[in-house]
């Protein structure tokens, strides 16, 4: 059995609040047993190199930890701050990674445009992506990026969506992808794309409540509980997703 613990969006910006959410959350992995521990983006909450280090001093686990970038985020100093954490070739955007741990491999797509809230993947990174999904390996695959590719059906998040999503669907269809692994939407996503089962974690930071529910005055719910996802992944059996709210 493996398992992921998988978080996403806490927006650090070094005041209380953001630190003691995320700290909720990451007491409860310290607590569990798991692998890996996967954070999808919005690290931090203004891309500042001191929002980076606050991080990196919060994300101390007894083992690996891997991270990639959202629209909060800024590349260089995102490098910088969380070297411990992020294998990249290159310097600055985009920041691509290949990270094989426990017998799965976890290709962190960097989904984010400088200077900008929505997603987009360029013609060159889709080839980078499509690339690492042919090499071949023998066991399970997770793409992951801040931007989930499907619309929440909400006025504002849905201007902030993955652009162009078509371009990936016909890199992914077909690869042998275990699940696609997101954030940014600041929900539990349970969905499919191109054939692939689509699993997002809650926000951290805050909550987002969509159109159909109470608290839609506002596009944020900062006082809804922090959450993550547990992803199991056991051989011969499909991927389980459990979702926890520490309080």
């Amino acid at each position: 059995m493996f398992v992921i613990a998988h978080l996403s969006d806490p927006h650090l910006d070094g005041s209380d609040e953001p630190r003691s959410r995320l700290r909720r959350v990451t007491s409860y992995v310290r607590s569990s047993s798991v692998d890996v521990v996967l954070v999808t983006g919005d690290l931090a909450d203004h891309g500042l190199a001191a929002e980076y280090a606050e991080l990196a001093g919060e994300l101390d686990f007894d083992v690996p930890v891997l991270v990639l970038p959202g629209n909060h985020d800024v590349s260089a100093p995102l490098r910088d701050g969380l070297a411990a954490f992020v294998s990249s070739a290159g310097e600055g955007h985009p920041v691509h990674q290949v990270r094989d741990i426990g017998g799965a491999r976890f290709v962190l797509v960097d989904s984010s445009v400088p200077g900008a809230d929505h997603g987009l993947l360029s013609a060159d990174s889709l080839a980078w992506l499509d690339g690492v999904l042919r090499e071949p390996f023998d066991g399970p695959l997770f793409v992951a990026m801040h931007h989930p590719p499907l619309e929440l059906h909400h006025p504002v998040m849905d201007q902030w969506k993955l652009m162009e999503s078509d371009a990936l669907a016909e890199v992914l269809t077909g690869k042998p992808v275990t699940a696609i692994l997101t954030g940014h939407v600041h929900n539990a996503i349970v969905t499919t794309f191109a054939g692939h089962p689509v699993l997002g974690a809650p926000g951290i930071r805050s909550t987002v409540p969509l159109p159909f529910e109470p608290h839609t005055d506002s596009v944020v719910d900062p006082a809804a509980h922090p959450g993550l996802a547990f992803h199991v992944h056991s051989p011969g059996e499909p991927l389980q997703t459990v979702y926890r709210y520490p309080r």
